[in-house]
């Protein structure tokens, strides 16, 4: 069911919400959270899109605050969708003059009482998440770099203003990277690694991250070099028994070779976005992996086509 209310304030909204629900016999209680969407018209579908399908495994109020800084006069519309394909609550709230200006005030009565609250921008987001008001109401803050103009700048600007809760989806998506390196690194003590190195397509914030990563727990000197992708296409660990590499050069299907030993094949597909939110929405706490990580590439040395650890 799909409501539109023009002209409409948090109270109409709220009781829109409350009178659909019971008259369609759904349950007054059972969200885990409210996910705060901040979007732009052109971008809205495919993000409340990933946060509903998202919302089948984490029940949610979805939030979508779409901003629209007009000359028009001061204006609320929302959009209210129950049933539509999932289990949660969907409200498009779309902000005109002034009122975009107070969005946090805005969205304060609609969240769900006694529950986390997560923000995610799909596209550029503030120079602080943390100190942004939407941003200083949540627990979790999602931002995503490769959205952004500039992702490398981006990731900087996030590393300096790093606050506990702040998490970005370019480190969401090397979660099954992470997952591989770190089971080959549990290995016998012939592994011991003593360099590493990431290659990716130019600008991937993804590898830059990652190579962050691997500076940072194995103490040892990691290059993020560039190659034509899709995307990370290979990590190479140099360690005192020989050569590891994991291969990628589809996107899809990753070849890891370790020395004598057979090569094999390992799923390592790209995900999409409402994986990369579903996996955000099941860790609220501090990520203090990706603020290693973020940092130390911050602290990195660049040249043309290669950054170093």
């Amino acid at each position: 069911m799909i409501i539109e209310l023009a002209d409409a304030d948090t109270r109409k909204i709220q009781a829109t919400l409350t009178t659909t629900r019971h008259r369609m016999g759904g349950a007054a209680t059972g969200k885990v959270l409210t996910l705060v969407i901040v979007t732009d018209e052109a971008a809205q579908y495919d993000a409340v899109r990933a946060s509903t399908q998202a919302a089948r495994e984490n029940p949610c109020r979805i939030l979508g605050v779409i901003p629209r800084r007009t000359a028009e006069e001061a204006r609320l519309d929302a959009e209210v969708r129950l049933g539509e394909t999932g289990p949660g609550e969907t409200v498009l709230l779309r902000l005109y003059g002034e009122v975009a200006q107070h969005a946090d005030s805005v969205v304060l009565p609609l969240l769900v009482p006694d529950t986390p609250v997560v923000i995610w921008w799909p596209g550029t987001a503030p120079e602080r998440p943390s100190s942004d008001p939407l941003g200083a109401m949540a627990q979790r803050r999602v931002t995503d770099a490769a959205g952004a103009a500039d992702p490398l700048d981006a990731l900087r600007r996030l590393a300096a203003a790093y606050s506990p809760g702040d998490t970005d989806l370019c480190w969401t998506r090397i979660t099954p990277w992470r997952s591989l390196l770190a089971a080959i690194l549990d290995g016998p003590p012939d592994t011991d690694i003593t360099a590493a190195e990431v290659e990716a397509e130019p600008g991937n914030p993804s590898a830059e991250l990652l190579g962050g990563w691997l500076a940072a727990r194995l103490s040892v000197p990691c290059e993020v070099c560039s190659t034509y992708g899709p995307g990370i296409t290979a990590v190479r660990l140099s360690t005192r028994s020989g050569p590891i590499a994991v291969t990628r050069p589809d996107g899809r299907i990753a070849i890891l070779s370790r020395p004598d030993q057979p090569d094999r094949q390992v799923a390592l597909h790209r995900r999409p976005t409402a994986e990369l939110i579903a996996e955000e929405l099941r860790h609220l706490d501090p990520d203090k992996a990706f603020k290693e990580a973020v940092t130390r590439y911050a602290k990195g040395t660049r040249d043309t086509d290669r950054v170093i650890f």
